[in-house]
């Protein structure tokens, strides 16, 4: 193969990638449109500028898989990575052997030559991870932390203004923040913590700097600086809650009928028999449940768990959106399928959980949560199929 190489679809998912169960064996499958993520970064990047975007591919590139990412975007020309453990950056240091790498999470010092042998740049966060860096680091690169009103990671604005001083005792080449509310543009609370991360700005000089994550590249040029921090967005999910997401679909899930059932008006459905049919019903009964992370709060109503819509989740096949019912279980989800042409579907078919049809965090919103929770979740038990995709060998 050459060392750059534009490779179909079939080729890419039969030879070339781990697509995780065995096609034919599989419960569900993921296909993944490795040229829609090239263009959604794209996208942010060109909305970044004067500065660049990098990509966030933390919980295995949000459940799509680091090792295909990675080369996607790296051929597109993102050149710099964050994840939350050292783990995942040495699988992005294999994936990408030039481009720089962040991580967010800290720094242990028994973790410490982990991040130089591999070239790992630690986002420091607190003095402590200072002094190990100071002994371990070898003068290596490292991106300073603060706190500007997450009260989660990072040095307090007055402690890095502190730390500016000395910042020599290790080599900071990033001074970065994060928006606690950037998903909600009314907040006043991402002016502040602007406001407070120029003043920390300034105190470095010149160093690059990086405070916008996927909702903060839609707030305005203000957040930008240097280098945002793309992450939802870039799989295309919502950034900013309630306005739907610009961005192209990335990732289809879908599901496989296993039974079609008929059931009389008046019978239960599911555990606890928490659904009572109001009319003669098809059932079709898939082999997805929770423990392939699609949540049991999408059920709806009658599952006591967060605040979950009173229709719960819908599927879609043959044209037709189609609702859960009764409980999601651990490897089942039942759909009610009634309303669909009984020769438009049969055992063996796939129902679309989300994707084209079924946005990602319309999904999210019956189960009364997120759509990041929801791609992450995502489990080993789908078929992967890339499509798409510029691969780097």
């Amino acid at each position: 193969m050459n060392a750059k190489s534009r490779l179909t679809p079939t080729s890419l998912e039969q030879s070339v990638l781990p697509t995780g169960a065995d096609r034919l064996l599989a419960g569900g499958r993921l296909t993944i449109d490795l040229d829609a993520l090239a263009d959604n970064w794209r996208s942010l990047d060109a909305r970044s500028r004067p500065g660049r975007a990098a990509a966030v591919v933390k919980a295995d590139a949000y459940g799509c898989g680091i090792a295909q990412v990675v080369p996607a975007l790296t051929a597109a020309g993102c050149d710099s990575f964050f994840v939350a453990l050292p783990e995942e950056g040495l699988r992005v240091r294999h994936a990408a052997p030039r481009a720089r790498v962040f991580v967010l999470n800290g720094l242990f010092d028994d973790a410490a030559p982990a991040f130089t042998d591999a070239d790992l740049i630690p986002v420091l966060g607190s003095d402590h991870e200072i002094a190990i860096w100071a002994k371990h680091g070898r003068r290596k690169p490292c991106a300073i932390h603060v706190d500007t009103g997450m009260n989660r990671l990072g040095l307090s604005p007055g402690e890095a203004i502190a730390f500016a001083g000395s910042a020599k005792s290790v080599r900071p080449v990033l001074l970065m923040s994060h928006l606690a509310c950037a998903d909600t543009p009314s907040s006043d609370k991402s002016r502040q913590q602007l406001e407070s991360f120029q003043k920390v700005r300034a105190a470095f000089g010149d160093i690059e700097s990086s405070l916008a994550n996927s909702a903060g590249i839609f707030l305005g040029s203000d957040y930008a600086f240097d280098l945002t921090r793309p992450g939802i967005a870039l799989y295309g999910g919502e950034a900013v809650d309630g306005t739907g997401s610009p961005m192209k679909q990335v990732v289809t899930a879908e599901t496989r009928i296993v039974q079609i059932r008929h059931a009389a008006k008046g019978e239960t459905a599911g555990y606890g028999a928490t659904t009572t049919l109001a009319r003669d019903t098809r059932i079709a009964v898939c082999s997805t449940g929770y423990a392939d992370g699609y949540p049991r709060a999408a059920s709806g109503s009658g599952i006591p768990l967060r605040s979950t819509i009173a229709e719960g989740a819908h599927g879609f096949i043959a044209g037709q959106r189609v609702p859960v019912l009764g409980r999601v279980t651990m490897d089942l989800t039942s759909f009610d399928v009634t309303d669909v042409p009984e020769d438009a579907i049969g055992i063996g078919d796939h129902i679309e959980l989300f994707g084209a049809n079924i946005a990602l965090d319309d999904v999210a919103r019956a189960a009364g949560t997120i759509g990041y929770e929801l791609l992450t979740g995502l489990g080993l038990r789908y078929h992967r199929r890339y499509i798409g995709g510029e691969l780097v060998f």
